[in-house]
């Protein structure tokens, strides 16, 4: 058979350590043996298939000789349990068609008036705290939000354990000690996975019982084609992955967006233009967000320079050829989001921020399919994309319109990719008033 090219490594532990250590491993093989490779990772032979044209053919044209479920590592399994993440095929099909009528439409139009009002208190607490990190204060005005609309728990009072508690559970996604002993990162994922679910299993029962304006309501009284319904366990895998899916990328956008534009000041002050005209026609509606094309094009421009996953994992359930090269079955799967939006042939100068690459004019992305997967793509694209977009830019537009802040000096502010990215000092931030001095 003819292998992709590439090395295994050690025995048992083959590249794993160069994988989970060195960010830079996936375009040494990229740049070493092109769009397929070889390697071992976990003690499993795996294959990294990496551009638009891998990318195209694993999430689109040959999905079907992968899997979801045989592919994420273990942890991801045993923290988010058996959720529409994890499934494959009908299964998948049949849960995704359920739950989609909660993420568009009429039902997102609804979302409108509580992500302002949430978003309206997070900028006046933010105002009068005047400095603080900004990344934990999005990681909690998101979580809010996805909490409330999507399984209809008002977490007010308690968005800050909550958000913790996840914060937690997602430091275990990739812990590297396999046994979940109380004080390692598993372990205490762990423990917060169970501590989160007490509180999903109440709601869940909560919505069962008195269903409200949110999506967990519509999930419980959802019906397939033969009047089946979600099971209770299924409600609360769903929830929680909800929650987690709800705001982790969201927070990591966001966050990316204020440090771009705070080191950008000319593309701040173009989007700041677009937001005065806009304004001259009265307060933001849910209309106005879909007049806003340079802000569509700094969240595009976020989506390829910093998406919040560098990659996906997938399981080889049915051998394949791909670019002359065999790939047996039983194989892992890797696809690189990072690497892929930074080909050069097709985003020019790609290590610059430059949303002028997404303009009617340059269109750099429509080159070729697949080229910006930030949220996956294919029939299996993310299902909250509209409500994530939706939700960042009632937050964008509002703080463009009305704040400015600074970046504080002597913090780190180097991409951290783990669990999602983010500066690695969280990004801390002197906030105040558009028509005050700082």
């Amino acid at each position: 058979m003819n292998l992709p090219p590439g090395k295994f490594g050690l025995p048992i532990i083959g590249q794993t350590l160069q994988f989970l250590f060195d960010r830079k491993f996936v375009d040494k093989q990229y740049a070493k043996y092109g769009a397929i490779s070889k390697t071992s990772i976990l003690g499993r032979p795996t294959v990294y298939m990496i551009g638009s044209e891998a990318a195209e053919f694993l999430l689109s044209s040959h999905m079907e000789c992968f899997s979801w479920k045989e592919g994420w590592p273990d942890n991801f399994k045993i923290l988010l349990g058996e959720s529409l993440f994890l499934q494959d095929g009908e299964e998948h099909r049949r849960n995704r068609r359920l739950m989609m009528p909660a993420f568009h439409g009429q039902a997102l139009n609804g979302y409108f008036a509580t992500m302002a009002e949430i978003s309206q208190r997070y900028l006046h607490k933010w105002e009068t705290k005047g400095e603080f990190n900004w990344f934990d204060e999005f990681k909690q005005l998101t979580f809010e939000i996805a909490s409330q609309l999507l399984i209809g728990a008002k977490a007010e009072d308690d968005v800050e354990r909550l958000s913790k508690l996840f914060s937690t559970l997602t430091n275990g996604f990739f812990a590297i000690a396999p046994f979940p002993l109380p004080f390692t990162a598993l372990g205490k994922a762990i423990a917060a996975r169970d501590r989160l679910l007490q509180h999903i299993t109440q709601v869940v029962r909560q919505r069962q019982q008195n269903p409200t304006n949110d999506v967990l309501s519509m999930l419980a009284q959802a019906q397939d084609e033969d009047g089946g319904r979600f099971s209770l366990e299924e409600l609360k895998a769903q929830a929680m992955l909800m929650l987690f899916a709800g705001h982790e990328t969201t927070t990591s956008m966001l966050t990316w967006f204020c440090l771009e534009l705070g080191r950008h000041p000319e593309v701040l002050e173009l989007a700041r233009q677009e937001q005065r005209e806009l304004a001259h026609t009265g307060q933001l509606t849910l209309d106005q967000l879909g007049k806003m094309p340079y802000l569509d094009q700094i969240f595009q421009e976020i989506e390829r320079l910093r998406p919040p996953v560098a990659g996906g994992f997938r399981g080889v359930v049915k051998p394949f050829e791909f670019q002359g090269y065999h790939v047996p079955k039983g194989w892992l799967a890797i696809y690189s989001i990072m690497v892929t939006h930074t080909e050069a042939n097709i985003y020019p100068n790609p290590d610059q921020f430059d949303p002028d690459r997404f303009s009617p004019d340059r269109q750099e992305h429509k080159q070729k399919p697949f080229s910006l997967i930030g949220f996956g793509g294919g029939p299996r694209i993310c299902v909250g994309l509209a409500f994530a977009k939706l939700e960042m830019k009632i937050i964008a537009a509002n703080l463009l319109r009305n704040y400015q802040w600074e970046i504080l000096p002597s913090q780190n502010l180097e991409p951290f990719p783990i669990p999602t990215l983010r500066p690695k000092d969280g990004l801390k931030v002197k906030f105040y008033p558009l028509n005050k001095q700082a």
